[in-house]
């Protein structure tokens, strides 16, 4: 489900967000989640950009790939902020395909003309040391290959506050959403620039 949260000004003004159930707001109102938040604040601050939330609960980095082709085509972004991986993760699914997945991602929306900001991930550690390292390494190293910018962990400021997280232990609350936010935020903004039509400083 494609949700665009801003009327589209140019299409290099367009972030197109490519994530799971940490995206699509599960568990809080849509307008509660970070994304939404994120469109708030670029109007706010005075940038002209639209954003298309493409997240879809349970994703995984094959059906993410799978949709990417058509979301490329479709909303044609400048920027793709790449949010995948918890699922296969937490599915136990090689960290080799994931790997691939991921980095058939980047290729296909650098092919495309946009620049990607790839979100890191990481598992609860009862899936045993050696996966769940071998999966946290997954995000740097490509990171590194393609030359892209790294969030670290997206859930740095929540994943051990209760107070920020839903009872499942896994998704932001809507308190916890805003810092989720500022971990990302930080990433983002060397990325964009002004719209000069937006009227923004």
């Amino acid at each position: 489900m494609f949700i665009a949260l801003q009327n589209a000004v140019a299409s290099d003004h367009t972030i197109l967000v490519l994530g799971d159930s940490l995206s699509a707001a599960l568990g809080i109102r849509p307008e509660q989640g970070w994304v939404a938040l994120l469109a708030q604040r670029l109007r706010a601050q005075g940038y002209g950009y639209q954003i298309v939330n493409a997240s879809v609960s349970g994703e995984t980095t094959s059906g993410g790939l799978e949709r990417l082709p058509r979301a490329l085509q479709l909303h044609q972004p400048g920027t793709v902020i790449l949010e995948l991986g918890a699922n296969d993760g937490l599915r136990g699914l090689p960290v080799s395909e994931t790997r691939e997945n991921l980095a058939r991602i980047v290729r296909l929306s650098q092919a495309a003309g946009a620049q990607v900001l790839l979100v890191g991930m990481r598992i609860p550690p009862n899936y045993g040391p050696r996966y769940t390292e071998q999966f946290a390494r997954v995000f740097p190293e490509l990171a590194n290959q393609y030359h892209l910018p790294l969030v670290p962990f997206l859930l740095e400021k929540v994943a051990l506050d209760p107070r920020r997280m839903q009872p499942d232990g896994m998704h932001p609350n809507a308190l916890g959403e805003p810092p989720v936010l500022d971990t990302l935020w930080p990433y983002l903004k060397p990325l964009l620039k002004k719209n000069p039509q937006s009227g923004g400083r």
